[in-house]
């Protein structure tokens, strides 16, 4: 299943958004960075402005609210004015964990709200109708989940999940010390939207430092 974005950074405004109200974003935080050498690299800077801030100023006008998973000190995202939420499942169990607090969250506190929409805090360019482009694939494909992908991969840090999904996932990483995302994810009903890579790919993610300097030149590109 899946579908094609025509998306191009050129033709959307942030006043041309309209926030999905059924749906509360999750920015996951919660990783070592181990490949970025330690750290909390979401705190580098790119292009004069912290990463986490460039994700955050492309998620928020997409979803009616927001929070944060990290494991971190929660007063260093304060200034960010919303709940910073910590793993449940001990271990940095990885993504997974952090979209299953984000479940768990939203079910405690926004019982209302049927989505969450998952975002890695180290990709400064998601697209800034990710959230739109996604639930509707999920309408027309009847899926419960829905994952992005560029350029032939897919990124399922990025993705669309029904909260009602909570249970399942809390029982896979307890009772299974299920960790992996896809070998969840392809037990349920699953699709794919597939968004253009040019011209460059939105979810080019930073992992190692090498990756600023080219997301330094993306972000010059774009202004």
């Amino acid at each position: 299943m899946g579908s094609v974005s025509l998306y191009s950074p050129a033709t959307i405004a942030l006043n041309m958004i309209e926030p999905n109200l059924n749906s509360i974003g999750v920015i996951l935080a919660g990783g070592q960075s181990r490949r970025f050498g330690g750290g909390d690299k979401f705190f580098k800077e790119l292009d004069g402005k912290l990463l986490i801030n460039h994700v955050v100023e492309r998620v928020r006008p997409q979803v009616g609210r927001f929070i944060i998973n990290s494991n971190s000190d929660a007063s260093s995202f304060f200034r960010f004015g919303v709940p910073v939420v910590a793993d449940s499942i001990e271990g940095y169990a990885g993504p997974l964990a952090g979209i299953l607090i984000g479940m768990e969250w939203v079910r405690e506190n926004a019982p209302d709200c049927d989505w969450i929409v998952s975002f890695p805090s180290d990709a400064p360019f998601i697209p800034l109708d990710c959230v739109e482009r996604m639930h509707a694939c999920a309408e027309t494909e009847e899926a419960e989940i829905v994952c992005a992908a560029s350029g032939g991969r897919t990124h399922p840090v990025c993705a669309l999940w029904r909260v009602d999904l909570v249970d399942d996932l809390r029982k896979a990483m307890t009772d299974e010390k299920m960790r992996k995302i896809d070998l969840w994810t392809a037990r349920r009903r699953l699709a794919v939207f597939e968004f253009s890579d040019q011209p460059y790919d939105p979810f080019f993610n930073i992992n190692r430092p090498e990756d600023l300097a080219l997301a330094e030149q993306i972000s010059q590109n774009l202004s």
